[in-house]
């Protein structure tokens, strides 16, 4: 059942979107819980959307181990399921465009929470940026924690990506320390951010 990586790739057109901006237009996106029957086609996702964000700052060795131990269809089929963990789908009429994975446990010393939920991992395909994809599956990540009646979200975001920092900022998240991502064999600096579920969703 392994896949080749020319595989993957051509796979992963199936939700290559022809025109995104028309997500953000007229709202023709929707967020969804994923089901098992989503894992194979949010393991291309998963992967093609890891790897336009970061091919080009980190060592190919790296990358394909990263995305060997964390984006097979496997992996992804076992974190659907797990009851301690939530993923959510933005698809439009050409597919998948976008993921948000949430998960409850334990969180860094640094987050002050009774009940803390991440944000593990929230990414938009490369055409989908500005579109309002990732606003929609960041109100609908906070909209579960509420659900859950978890009292802070954090998340890690890599120090080098300005541009996911800025995000995260627009929706209240503040600095509140640091921890280390291990991508491949590189252990990698995160920033730790939080903000209370009750603040709303400033970001929207």
């Amino acid at each position: 059942q392994k896949q080749t990586s020319a595989a993957l790739w051509q796979d992963a057109s199936l939700f290559q979107p022809k025109s995104c901006q028309v997500v953000a237009r007229v709202r023709l996106s929707t967020v969804r819980r994923a089901s098992r029957h989503d894992a194979k086609q949010l393991s291309l996702l998963a992967e093609k959307t890891f790897r336009q964000a970061f091919d080009g700052v980190n060592t190919p060795e790296d990358m394909a181990l990263h995305c060997r131990t964390s984006y097979s269809e496997a992996i992804q089929a076992q974190e659907i399921s797990d009851p301690n963990m939530a993923t959510l789908l933005c698809e439009c009429e050409e597919g998948l465009v976008g993921f948000a994975q949430l998960r409850w446990g334990d969180a860094p010393s640094c987050v002050a929470a009774k009940s803390p939920g991440e944000i593990q991992r929230l990414y938009v395909v490369g055409d989908c940026h500005g579109t309002g994809v990732a606003q929609e599956l960041m109100n609908a990540g906070i909209d579960e924690m509420r659900d859950r009646r978890s009292d802070v979200v954090w998340l890690g975001v890599w120090e080098r990506n300005p541009r996911a920092i800025s995000f995260y900022r627009k929706f209240g998240f503040v600095e509140v320390g640091d921890h280390v991502f291990r991508l491949g064999s590189d252990p990698q600096r995160d920033i730790v951010m939080a903000r209370s579920v009750a603040d709303g969703s400033p970001g929207a």
